[in-house]
């Protein structure tokens, strides 16, 4: 009959109507897990780029500081020795009258060779002070980076979803004022 075949429409429209919102839903959870998965997954990303910076950072500063230290320590060894032996030659002539002659132009004419090793010494402290300010903000950008990820997959539903996933939280890297195995000692001493 006509009604039965009107009611057969009926309810093959009313199915295709709820596997289609079935489908839909299953979709779109599929996509908003996946989207917050996409989202942990590029935190994790920044966070193992933030720490690589740091052992960037700290690679440089364990080779580049020893390096300056003994250039300034080789430049403060040559300034002593020119310095010295302008000293010598000026005590080494016999000829009294010549020697009177050298002290009247060393006091007018004669400067003594230009010393640079403070200039050396305050390059060097500007080295060591860009490059512990550099580490600085890199642990400070890994730390953010951190917080960030934290904070994320603690929220509502992000938290629910991401724990399923076995997504934990990242534990901060608290700066320790222990000193690591490659860090630069005893700068001024031989």
């Amino acid at each position: 009959t006509l009604k039965e075949l009107k009611e057969m429409r009926f309810s093959w429209k009313l199915c295709l109507i709820i596997v289609a919102i079935v489908i839909a839903l299953v979709l779109m959870f599929v996509f908003a897990f996946q989207g917050v998965q996409n989202k942990a997954i590029s935190f994790e990303e920044q966070i193992g780029t933030a720490q690589s910076d740091i052992k960037v950072q700290e690679k440089r500063r364990a080779d580049l500081i020893p390096n300056l230290v003994d250039c300034v320590k080789a430049y403060d060894e040559h300034e002593y020795q020119t310095l010295m032996d302008v000293i010598a030659a000026r005590g080494t002539s016999s000829d009294e009258s010549v020697t009177e002659i050298q002290t009247m132009i060393s006091a007018v004419a004669e400067a003594y060779p230009e010393l640079k090793s403070s200039e050396n010494y305050r390059e060097l402290m500007n080295e060591l002070s860009t490059t512990e300010n550099l580490i600085a903000n890199f642990r400070s950008n890994y730390n953010t980076w951190v917080k960030k990820y934290n904070q994320y997959i603690r929220k509502f539903p992000n938290k629910q979803i991401l724990g399923m996933l076995g997504y934990e939280p990242v534990k901060y890297s608290y700066l320790t004022y222990d000193v690591s195995e490659d860090a630069p000692t005893n700068l001024f001493e031989d």
